[in-house]
């Protein structure tokens, strides 16, 4: 297979990475700040599995070779961009 399909499914796979990290940044930082029993703790065990996640898809990115870390860190960004603007729309 030609690198250039590869590259793309990395550049997907790094922008649905990014939604869902972005979003669990979000939720995770309600949890922090929320007063329920039990909130906090959740909130820090999110954020230490969410670095975790991210971190072991990079490291996977990286073993295929630099252009798939870097397809897959764009869309990261691109991710990230996309639910910055989505948090924006929604005013909050």
């Amino acid at each position: 297979m030609s690198t250039a399909p590869i590259l793309a499914l990395w550049l997907a796979g790094g922008v649905a990475l990014g939604l869902i990290y972005f979003r669990l940044v979000r939720f995770s930082a309600d949890l922090l700040l929320s007063d329920r029993r039990g909130a906090p703790l959740f909130g820090v065990a999110l954020v230490l599995a969410r670095l975790a996640g991210l971190g072991g898809v990079l490291v996977l990115a990286a073993l295929q070779g630099a252009g798939s870390l870097l397809a897959a860190s764009m869309g990261l960004l691109i991710g990230r961009w996309w639910m910055m603007r989505r948090v924006r729309a929604e005013g909050i």
